[in-house]
């Protein structure tokens, strides 16, 4: 294989951007001083020990290892600089007991999903999702938004493409969502595709958490339904388009917050009434119980739902919830719904998830990162640094020359010829 100077150049370019966006952050502190966090987590699993590492851990101390991404695990600790794992932290270099708080789910046995399958991204055709309560990864399959694809075949070398097929990456982000939940895989799009939610919340966790199982088909909580056994899968509890129509609430005295499902909100007292009566009125409302404005109950569903934690096979919904867009505007806040909501914090503001301070060199080239190091040394140093930058600038011209001037092609074997030869050199110049 050869190139010309022009694509060898281009190619590296590439690569770097690509390392960029890979890579954007610093790796130079393990996250264990920050203490159990929500953070992204990855799986060694060239190291015998079924625990996790932090972001840094995974790039400064297991760089060379087997690993697998898990994503984001919330109240997690950094386990590399913890006796648990034989395997030194380079980062954080004091031995730290095991962490006792840190959960350790299936993921950690990499397997994922109901299913409990291994996650092969060789052969793996459809996306997974992650349930924001448990944060496991499920199959489009297992939640039957699609049929179980077959595996994707073994991939065969990638022919040499011309110089100008996807240049500078070209054409990567035009690619719509639909297209890309079927994993560049030739696969239809699912039932619900991403486009169509912000958030999913397994059937296991829905079941533990009463008020969103209350919310489940209802409008903003879309599932996954069928009306008999042989009959196919279909999505119920899609936001109409009158979703902001306003709502008649019984007790129009009641302070409620304003919901994007229609609440009214209390009236204003008139501006002529007395301030006294005003403040009495203000008093009352503001002790008054919140009346529940959460949506009738989907009584077909919730017994449907009922089936699905026993066999979903023969059930009638999946149990899944499909959360829209500004879902956590919508629930209800009465003495009665709240309380399990807010034992699930993350269901009423979302989360912050740690990741590593950005990293002010991502993205340069090595040109423009010697610069900056050159610019670091002192005044000699940099003198003697960029006259020997000159001089074997001086001898690849005069290697060069010849190739140029007969048209020959440059390959790696003659590069290597160049910096033996320069090699050589300098040894004999020392002795």
């Amino acid at each position: 294989m050869s190139e010309t100077l022009a694509e060898y150049v281009a190619s590296q370019d590439e690569l770097v951007r690509e390392a960029g966006l890979a890579l954007p952050h610093q790796f130079s502190q393990c996250s264990y001083a920050l203490g159990p966090v929500r953070q992204a987590v990855y799986l060694c699993l060239t190291c015998p020990e079924a625990l996790g590492i932090c972001a840094a851990c995974s790039i400064a101390c297991h760089t060379d290892h087997n690993q697998i991404e898990l994503f984001p695990k919330r109240n997690f600790r950094c386990d590399c600089p913890t006796d648990a794992i034989a395997h030194p932290c380079t980062l954080h270099t004091d031995k730290e007991p095991a962490n006792a708080s840190n959960q350790y789910g299936q993921n950690f046995q990499a397997k994922f999903c109901r299913c409990g399958r291994p996650y092969d991204a060789k052969t793996e055709r459809e996306t997974m999702i992650q349930c924001l309560s448990c944060e496991d990864w499920f199959h489009e399959s297992c939640c039957m938004l699609r049929t179980r694809p077959e595996p994707r075949p073994p991939t065969p070398e990638p022919p040499e493409a011309p110089a100008e097929a996807g240049r500078n990456g070209e054409g990567a982000d035009d690619v719509d969502d639909a297209a890309s939940d079927a994993s560049s895989s030739g696969l239809p799009p699912p039932l619900i595709s991403a486009a169509d939610y912000d958030a999913f919340v397994c059937r296991a966790c829905v079941a533990a958490i009463p008020t969103l199982r209350r919310f489940v088909g209802t409008p903003g909580v879309i599932t996954v339904v069928r009306t008999d056994a042989a009959s196919p899968w279909t999505r119920l509890g899609d936001v109409p388009s009158t979703e902001d129509a306003p709502v008649a609430i019984a007790d129009t005295d009641a302070e409620v917050p304003a919901t994007s499902t229609g609440a009214k909100r209390a009236p204003s007292p008139p501006a002529d009434e007395p301030a006294a009566k005003r403040a009495r009125t203000e008093s009352t409302s503001s002790t008054a119980p919140r009346p529940c404005i959460a949506p009738p109950v989907e009584s077909v569903v919730q017994a449907a739902y009922a089936d699905a934690e026993l066999d979903l096979d023969t059930a009638l919904c999946t149990g899944d919830v499909f959360l829209t867009d500004k879902f956590r505007e919508r629930w209800c806040r009465c003495d009665s719904c709240l309380p399990s909501l807010e034992a699930h914090s993350y269901l009423l503001e979302e989360e912050e998830t740690y990741e590593p301070p950005e990293d002010p060199d991502s993205g340069l080239s090595l040109e423009e990162l010697g610069m900056r190091a050159l610019e670091r040394l002192p005044r000699d140093r940099a003198i003697d640094g960029i006259m020997a930058f000159n001089a074997m600038r001086d001898n690849l011209r005069a290697y060069l020359r010849p190739f140029a001037e007969e048209g020959k092609v440059v390959d790696e074997t003659d590069v290597q010829t160049f910096f033996e030869q320069l090699n050589k050199a300098r040894a004999e110049a020392a002795t």
